[in-house]
């Protein structure tokens, strides 16, 4: 029962917020959105249990999420732990049979924790990798000409594993790893799986979770954030040299999704509570929302 004054304000706020929520809760039914779930928010613990939380309130209201996670931070740690050293080109893991088997292993173990956590909120869960059902096939990427090892470049999406979980009311979990035409086992950047994906089962949305708040036209300026740009905008800023790091190729990942089928792209602040909810279900939005 409603006490006081206070409280009844407080409650006010909370129905203002379900109302604001509820266009967005409708026009979004049954649409599939892709969650690409990386950097800080899979290193803490807190995060991670409330974009899970995030991830499976999505379900509830009617959504069909599928999560695409990384693992890299937790790749290195047990690379670092068996005495081996970490090696990066162009921001890429130098992937060597004994790094894959790391790889394989760590992703495979982050996948089915946060299959344990989807769970223990009351919504089923299945976690798979891009092995099973062929669900990413493969070629060796060579970046700049460079040979990396075991790491993969998409070259086809067979989604009928992330159809049938979903219409089976599962809430898939994808880890980024694949295979090639031999069936060699290769590691794949989890933000191309997660775009790669998002194109094949034509989501309504592909929300990248980032450690930066979105794009700015100057990373040095605040004032300079975008909130919200056509693919038109998004290109022309590229041309303009001012993006770079890793947003780089984040950018390209998402104008790319747009292009081929995807509804919207959201680059999220992951270290931002209940980022995922505050851009989806509110008018103003948190992150940089790109649009065809």
């Amino acid at each position: 029962m409603i006490k006081n004054e206070e409280e009844m304000i407080e409650a006010q706020h909370k129905a203002s917020v379900l109302i604001e929520a509820l266009p967005y809760i409708q026009q979004f039914n049954r649409r599939i959105i892709v969650i690409k779930y990386g950097g800080s928010a899979m290193t803490s613990a807190d995060l991670k249990t409330n974009v899970i939380k995030d991830a499976t309130l999505l379900k509830l209201v009617g959504f069909k999420p599928i999560i695409v996670h990384g693992g890299g931070k937790e790749i290195s740690r047990w690379v670092g732990k068996v005495g081996m050293e970490p090696k990066f080109i162009n921001g890429l893991r130098v992937t060597d049979e004994a790094t894959m088997e790391i790889a394989e292993m760590v992703l495979n173990k982050v996948n089915k924790e946060l299959v344990q956590l989807v769970e223990g909120l009351g919504v089923q869960a299945v976690g798979v990798s891009g092995k099973d059902g062929n669900l990413l096939q493969v070629r060796k990427k060579y970046p700049d000409g460079a040979d990396i090892g075991f790491v993969g470049e998409i070259t086809r999406v067979r989604p009928k594993i992330l159809f049938d979980l979903l219409e089976k009311d599962f809430l898939p979990i994808v880890a980024p790893i694949g295979m090639d035409s031999e069936y060699n086992t290769y590691n794949i950047n989890a933000d191309d799986a997660a775009c790669a994906i998002a194109q094949a089962v034509q989501a309504e949305k592909l929300a990248f979770l980032t450690d930066i708040e979105g794009i700015y036209r100057d990373i040095n300026d605040k004032e300079s954030f975008i909130s919200r740009m056509s693919c038109e905008e998004a290109r022309e800023l590229l041309n303009e040299g001012v993006i770079g790091g890793g947003m780089l190729p984040k950018l390209n990942n998402c104008i790319e999704a747009v292009e081929n089928g995807v509804g919207n792209v959201h680059i999220l602040d992951g270290r931002m509570l209940h980022c995922l909810l505050l851009e989806i279900f509110t008018d103003q939005g948190i992150g940089t929302w790109i649009y065809k």
